[in-house]
């Protein structure tokens, strides 16, 4: 089964990432892998650190004349912020020992890690909790996500995302989404996550993109952020992935958690999710109807799950990413010293990061995806699951 680790701070040297688990014989190239890096780093409302950000993953390990031997996969990726010596990251993050004259940052934030990181691990300064908690760290695991990616594409399944709602401006409703989305799954999700791209908010709709700038210019002004709503569409999966027999095993329950473990993400959804508690049974479930060679549904508004498991219609997850806590304008908070009421301290960063995000979002659910494919068609190689594939379809 594929899995990964990621290591490295947001101002630290490097990210470096595992991936275990691939099997032999995947077509790879760092090329492949740049591709999200490069669509994580666009986007509307991003901050001053795009001026420097140019991620490129480097693969040190795992490749053979382009395809994957069957064993870990190693990635490194250079940090330019930790290469501008204006910024003095090499003195702040000193791997060796203490230097003098750092500054202790004491002011945690309102919505961050900084606190309760700080009453977890018993440190007396925010900086190491700022380095792990912060979504830096997601530039590498798009990058390990990437290759679970790749070989779901080598399939013919897909992944792509678009931005329904940034603060108060989006879309009022599920049939108003599907008639815009829909038609671009019909031709696979890297469809849409294209179209959406030519957006710098990543919004399908032009009239609603407008919108979302102005009011990411609004925010701006006001020294506050903003978070929103976003849709990830998978397609090509076959029936039956998933199970109902266990609830760790339901692919439902499995595309949520790596949602939720993602920074700021505050909300996951299947389907029609929560507007299927305002309607009545009809209004909900997905009719069957048999074509003569399969079954099929009249409609998705489950999602392309039930029960756990994959129906063969386009898996449809939503998410809710909150606000950006590191805002100009401070929120009130305690320093963690003199205990006394302070404003929060600023901290370069995004106004609106979901354009950026969406990206993450769509790479995160890949090796669960490529995990639930492996365990019912799996092999040691690419040429034995494809083996396995045909024979399941009786091809």
């Amino acid at each position: 089964m594929i899995r990964y680790l990621t290591a490295g701070e947001s101002h630290g040297p490097a990210l470096t990432g595992i991936v275990e688990g691939v099997p032999a014989g995947l077509p790879i190239t760092e090329e492949d892998i740049a591709t999200h890096l490069v669509r994580r780093q666009k986007g509307y409302g991003r901050g001053g650190r795009m001026a420097f950000e140019k991620d490129f993953a480097t693969i040190s390990s795992g490749l053979r004349f382009g395809k994957t031997m069957g064993g870990p996969i190693a990635m490194t990726m250079p940090n330019r912020a930790f290469e501008k010596d204006d910024a003095g990251w090499p003195t702040v993050m000193n791997k060796k020992e203490e230097a003098e004259g750092i500054e202790k940052i004491t002011l945690p934030r309102p919505g961050h890690a900084d606190l309760v990181g700080v009453q977890k691990y018993n440190f007396d300064d925010i900086r190491p909790v700022i380095e792990r908690s912060s979504a830096r760290e997601t530039a590498m695991r798009v990058a390990c996500c990437s290759i679970a990616r790749q070989f779901l594409k080598h399939f013919g399944i897909e992944i792509g995302g678009h931005v329904m709602r940034i603060g108060s401006i989006g879309y009022e409703s599920w049939d108003e989404v599907r008639e815009i989305a829909d038609p671009l799954a019909e031709h696979g999700a890297e469809t849409i996550y294209k179209a959406a791209d030519k957006s710098d908010v990543r919004c399908l709709d032009e009239d609603l993109s407008a919108q979302m700038r102005e009011e990411i210019k609004v925010r701006r002004k006001e020294g506050s952020s903003l978070g929103g709503i976003y849709e990830i569409v998978i397609t090509g999966l076959p029936a039956g992935l998933g199970s109902y027999v266990h609830w760790d095993r339901k692919l439902d329950g499995q595309l949520a958690q790596v949602i939720m473990g993602t920074q700021a993400m505050k909300g996951v959804e299947i389907g029609l999710g929560f507007e299927s508690g305002h309607r009545h049974g009809q209004q909900v479930h997905d009719e069957i109807t048999h074509d003569g060679n399969t079954f099929k549904r009249k409609t998705n508004r489950m999602g392309g799950i039930e029960g756990g498991m994959s129906t063969g219609m386009p898996i449809i997850i939503r998410g809710v990413m909150k606000p950006i806590p590191t805002m100009l304008n401070p929120l009130g908070t305690v320093d963690m010293e003199t205990k006394e009421p302070k404003e929060t301290r600023y901290e370069r960063s995004d106004v609106c990061a979901l354009p950026r995000a969406i990206v993450v979002a769509e790479s995160v659910v890949a090796p669960v995806l490529a995990n639930a494919f492996l365990e019912k068609f799996g092999g040691d190689s690419i040429s034995e699951i494809e083996e396995n594939f045909k024979s399941a379809r009786n091809e």
